[in-house]
């Protein structure tokens, strides 16, 4: 038996990366999905997001481990449409337990310092995505009366500013993902009187398509100087999506029963680099 048995999880940003990564290792400790992701492009976004083929890709990847999973193109943007996954989940699955609230957007390589439209775009889906997740979920996890896990995804960036080249995009991105740990410390005091954890996973450059795409390879060969500030402090250029995993899986068990409103980096040194 899973450490999750029995619970439900919710993730978004699910269709491929570390929200894929997630919904499977979840499902791998025993919990049902819901996922959900946007499954189009964005213009003002720099490279190709998750389609919903790779959606349906994470649907069959947890059902294929034996768990329930329901799947749902929505955007995180859009609180009325979170909501309507998170019910439509909830109503299927017999409750909601976990959250992870993955979604987010990066633009680097664009260096316009005054792309309000690529600013806005970042920021909403990081930042007002993060919101409207928890404020989708939270009553779910409330109504269940058993308490539960919310964990949200912040970034290296969310602790330093390291890196920032006065872009709206670099801006949008670091702002979006400090204000994640402001959200996260209020609603650690928000839900604590319901047994809800909350907390903020911190990852470095990741092996993923958000970094691994040709628009941010072609902007660090041209860029050199962007590429050192991105530097772990261990010997290791990325971490894999699993390794993010690991986490989520503890802060969303009863192995982290007690740990709430915490910033925990899985960055192989970088924050303290």
């Amino acid at each position: 038996m899973g450490s999750l048995e029995g619970k439900v999880a919710f993730v978004t940003g699910a269709g491929r990366g570390q929200g894929r990564s997630h919904a499977v290792e979840l499902a791998r400790a025993g919990a049902d999905v819901i996922a959900i992701d946007l499954g189009a492009d964005i213009d003002t976004i720099p490279y190709p997001l998750a389609s919903k083929d790779d959606l349906e890709e994470t649907g069959r990847l947890v059902r294929e481990l034996g768990r329930r999973a329901v799947v749902k193109q929505a955007d995180v943007r859009d609180l009325a449409a979170v909501r309507d996954a998170v019910g439509e989940g909830r109503d299927e699955l017999g409750g909601l337990d976990i959250v992870v609230a993955n979604a987010g957007v990066i633009g680097s390589g664009k260096v316009e310092q005054f792309d309000e439209a690529v600013y806005r775009d970042i920021v909403e889906v990081n930042m007002f995505g993060v919101w409207h997740t928890i404020a989708a979920s939270a009553p779910a996890i409330i109504e269940g009366g058993k308490g539960g896990s919310i964990i949200l995804t912040s970034s290296t960036q969310g602790l330093t500013g390291r890196g920032g080249d006065g872009s709206a995009a670099s801006y949008a991105y670091a702002s979006s993902k400090h204000a994640v740990v402001g959200l996260m410390r209020s609603a650690a005091h928000a839900y604590a009187k319901h047994g809800i954890r909350v907390n903020t996973v911190h990852p470095t450059g990741v092996a993923t398509p958000m970094v691994l795409n040709d628009f941010m390879m072609k902007f660090f060969q041209e860029n050199p100087s962007a590429a050192d500030m991105a530097q772990n402090l261990l010997p290791v250029q990325f971490v894999e999506a699993g390794d993010i995993s690991k986490a989520v899986v503890w802060l969303a068990g009863d192995e982290a029963k007690f740990v709430t409103g915490v910033t925990l980096p899985v960055d192989a040194g970088f924050v303290v680099r």
